[in-house]
């Protein structure tokens, strides 16, 4: 399937892009991650397990286990603190 990607704040300067399509055999966020981090280089560095990063699935803030559908939008960010 395919889905739009995209990328925010520190996680966005990491990959050098602030989204783009991917194609995927992912079935959740979790997956969709998984198979960014493998891309290696920013995607792997900046989404790697341990890092604290939010997700939203369709501009909804959800969990990892979020199944994915065509056309989806998945948006990648750490997360943000004020003061």
């Amino acid at each position: 399937m395919r889905v739009n990607v995209r990328y925010f704040a520190s996680i966005r300067e990491a990959i050098g892009v602030s989204g783009e399509t991917v194609d995927t055999q992912a079935l959740t966020l979790a997956a969709l991650r998984d198979e960014l981090i493998a891309c290696g280089g920013g995607h792997g560095e900046s989404l790697a397990r341990g890092r604290a990063v939010r997700m939203a699935l369709n501009q909804l803030m959800c969990a990892e286990t979020a199944a994915l559908e065509e056309g989806a939008e998945v948006a990648f960010f750490p997360p943000v603190t004020g003061g």
